[in-house]
């Protein structure tokens, strides 16, 4: 068990620190997204440089990267390591917050943890995304729709998954991203934070 857990975290974050931003702005808009607009390499900063198809591909490669993550632990520790999975998860959206492969700067991890959330109680996930994409949809705005959307993750977990583990990892992945996104808040508050989109 030890030795599966150990394994389980450190694929997590390995998983997690992979630049797929990166990859994709490359490759698909010929530009490093750490070069231009906000140099994040996540989702939007990647769609707003590199265009649409890159930002895609990185939405995804987040995502997914997230749930791989609980679905190898699920894999490597069994039934008995259940509340592990989101140890797993979380070391993967560390991973991509802080990736070694990037002297640990990298992106703010919403992608990745809605990808891990998807994987560990689709439910929970999926009442995130939907508020994401309703509150993206409405005000154009990524940062808003991600602090929105993960304003109501508690709320989905006390409805859906009530357990003390998935509490608490809602309780830490928002203020982690909360955190992350405070430049995004300072710049809501003066009305000058980018749309989705805008170059």
């Amino acid at each position: 068990m030890d030795t599966a857990l150990a394994s389980s975290l450190a694929i997590g974050y390995l998983f997690g620190a992979i630049p797929v931003g990166i990859f994709a702005g490359r490759a698909l808009g010929g530009i490093d997204p750490r070069d231009a607009g906000s140099h994040n390499i996540g989702f939007t900063n990647v769609l707003r440089v590199a265009g649409n198809a890159a930002g895609i591909v990185t939405l995804i490669g987040d995502m997914g990267k997230g749930a791989l993550a609980v679905l190898v632990a699920r894999h490597l520790l069994g039934a008995a390591g259940s509340e592990w999975e989101l140890a797993a998860g979380g070391a993967a959206i560390l991973g991509h917050i802080f990736p070694v492969f990037l002297r640990f700067k990298g992106g703010k991890g919403v992608a990745t943890a809605l990808g891990v959330l998807l994987a560990v109680d689709w439910i929970v996930g999926a009442s995130l995304l939907a508020v994401w994409l309703t509150s993206a949809a409405l005000w154009r705005t990524s940062s808003l729709a991600a602090l929105l959307a993960f304003g109501s993750l508690p709320l989905w977990v006390w409805l859906f998954h009530p357990t003390a583990s998935m509490a608490l990892f809602a309780i830490a992945t928002t203020g982690l991203i909360a955190y992350r996104h405070r430049d995004n808040i300072s710049r809501l508050v003066a009305g000058t934070e980018a749309q989705i989109g805008e170059r």
